[in-house]
């Protein structure tokens, strides 16, 4: 609770309500001095500053003029080509595989135990056309062409008296018939005889009855000549059958020796010494080493393109650019033939052509991922400029007395960092090739090909340069 503050006697006013007495009597004045002190020193530092700003439009007022360099044009260094019209083709680029033009895999043709192996018969191994690659034991099938050739031997001797037979029995029917004709006459003549009573009766018909017997001679001697000329076209059947079974025997001798059939690579091989293989066994396969093809897809329009221009693609000339690292190697090649069915799955057409390695350095082999170039559709009378020198949908630029002036071209085809257009362009123009952001008609330009050397007149503007112009 507050207490009321106690009153003194009198008039004076209480001791809390009044300042309390200074304690030094000159106290106020320096308070004085102290103030004024502070508004002097900021009227001289407000003086200080107006001076300083008078100073300075002084300063900028009576300053002399200094000359400005005037604007040049500047113009840009640029490369050019001269533009010639002609008729292009762009090339085709695709990939493709390597594979081999001819390859065999050779089987046992008759079975026996292996005696002998090329020494190359080994995958990845090079033989020669006629080398002998497997070898089979030949025992049982030089037996099998000695039995055959006896019994032909027999047989040609069996044929031999079957034809002396036939001889025989052909000298023995013109005898038989010599003593019919003898007995024919002797009748006639007793006939006559009966007639003038020479003769008997009798005597006639022991005339009759050896002509019958004469007959009947004749006919036995010519069904023994039919029977031995029978017996001869039998024998004849048999050295003949004979026969084939000689050549059979000789050719199974023969097959005990695998050759290879043309210069090749080994493959694979399943045949070593002591092995016993049988009939259609697989003992070897082999790649010609000089014939190989490679196989690619053309897309349906690239296809169509090329069937419109020639109405074939075979025989069409082809690249083959095999990259071993960082060298690659290009070998010639030629289409031979179109792919038995159209590539659905990987849309388009296959075509498969030869490549020429008889002259290659380095040797092909199958499985190659390489690839191809080959000529497409040739452009009549267009230009082969470079994609640099295509400005936005079809504005090219060409240099006419130093400057830019733009022409409008068609888009023909790609063709690997060119492109083939037609249009609005004269051979042996000069043609900007180099890329420049500000590049529009009137722009002035500086062909290097044409700037003598060490000249920096020509040196291209940039960023730096515009704003040291600017400054």
């Amino acid at each position: 609770m507050l207490q009321s503050l106690p009153q003194e006697s009198g008039n004076e006013p209480a001791s809390e309500i009044l300042p309390p007495p200074d304690p030094q009597p000159g106290g106020r004045w320096r308070r004085t001095l102290l103030v004024l002190k502070a508004l002097l020193q900021a009227l001289i530092a407000f003086a200080i500053l107006i001076g300083a700003f008078m100073g300075m439009n002084t300063l900028v007022a009576t300053k002399p003029d200094v000359p400005k360099r005037p604007i040049q044009e500047r113009s840009y260094a640029v490369e050019t080509v001269t533009v010639a019209q002609g008729d292009y083709a762009p090339d085709i680029n695709v990939f493709g595989e390597t594979t081999a033009g001819r390859e065999v895999e050779l089987r046992a043709l008759v079975g026996g135990e292996v005696v002998g192996v090329h020494p190359n018969l080994k995958a990845g191994g090079h033989v020669s056309e006629g080398d002998v690659l497997v070898a089979i034991d030949r025992f049982e099938y030089e037996g099998a062409v000695t039995e055959a050739e006896a019994n032909l031997a027999e047989a040609n001797a069996g044929l031999v008296e079957s034809e002396g037979r036939v001889e025989l029995e052909r000298v023995n029917v013109l005898r038989a018939r010599e003593q019919l004709e003898f007995a024919q006459r002797d009748l006639k003549r007793a006939e006559e005889l009966v007639d003038r009573g020479a003769v008997t009766e009798r005597t006639v018909d022991d005339r009759k009855l050896l002509v019958s017997q004469r007959q009947q001679s004749v006919e036995q001697t010519q069904n023994t000549l039919a029977l031995e000329e029978a017996k001869v076209v039998q024998q004849k059947a048999t050295v003949k059958r004979l026969e084939w079974r000689l050549e059979n025997a000789m050719r199974q001798l023969d097959n005990t020796i695998l050759s290879a059939p043309f210069d090749a690579i080994v493959r694979t091989e399943a045949a070593e010494p002591g092995r016993l293989v049988s009939v259609n066994d697989a003992v070897v396969a082999l790649y010609s080493s000089d014939e190989f093809e490679v196989r690619f897809t053309l897309s349906d329009n690239q296809y169509g393109r090329l069937l419109a221009e020639s109405g074939t693609v075979v025989d069409r000339p082809v690249e083959v650019i095999w990259y071993l690292g960082n060298a690659p190697v290009t070998y010639p090649a030629t289409v031979s033939r179109i792919g038995a069915d159209v590539a659905s799955t990987r849309g388009g057409v296959d075509l498969i052509a030869t490549i020429d390695s008889a002259n290659a350095a380095v040797p092909l082999r199958p499985g190659a991922f390489v690839e191809i170039s080959l000529p497409d559709q040739t452009y009549r009378d267009s230009f082969r400029i470079p994609e640099t020198a295509y400005y936005g949908e079809g504005t090219v630029y060409v240099i006419e007395d130093g400057r830019l002036r733009p022409r409008q071209v068609d888009a023909l085809a790609i063709d690997d960092g060119f492109i083939l257009v037609s249009g609005d362009l004269q051979s042996g123009e000069t043609l900007l090739t180099t890329r420049i952001p500000e590049a529009g008609s009137g722009l002035l330009v500086n062909d290097v090909a044409k700037q003598p050397e060490g000249s920096q007149d020509g040196a291209p503007q940039t960023a730096n340069n515009r704003k040291s112009e600017t400054e």
